[in-house]
């Protein structure tokens, strides 16, 4: 079946299936985006190619949308399953988020002054000003 390892491939994946069954990207072809782009390196190195394998014990860092990632290849991986099964394929050596940057729910559910749409009051306040104009 399609789930079986080939004789002599040994513990080696490619990276972009890696990625996909570690359930760190979504799909493969977002997984060969992220490489190709230059966001993935494989043991300090760049890599290049979603083609390049990696084995047990490469150090993989990725670069994602809203932090870095730092994961040492534990198993590969045979299909994406849950979360669970997934989150034994590597160890996550990533290092928290920076307290500094985080936000309490109440500081994200509030708006800077001036971003986002007007208020009630604001939009009112900008219709009293239009109809001075006129």
């Amino acid at each position: 079946m399609g789930g079986e390892t080939q004789p002599g491939s040994g513990s080696r994946q490619r990276i972009d299936k890696w990625l996909f069954f570690a359930r760190i990207v979504k799909s493969r072809s977002l997984a060969q985006s992220h490489i190709q782009s230059g966001h993935v390196s494989i043991n300090g190195t760049r890599c290049a190619q979603p083609s390049q394998t990696v084995k047990v014990g490469d150090r993989v860092e990725l670069t994602l949308e809203r932090r870095d990632v730092i994961l040492v290849v534990r198993l590969p991986g045979e299909r994406r399953g849950p979360y669970d099964e997934a989150k034994l394929l590597y160890e996550d050596l990533s290092p928290p988020a920076d307290e500094a940057k985080r936000l309490t729910p109440y500081e994200q559910a509030i708006r800077g002054q001036g971003s986002g749409r007007p208020t009630k009051k604001e939009r009112r306040a900008i219709d009293r000003l239009m109809s001075d104009e006129d």
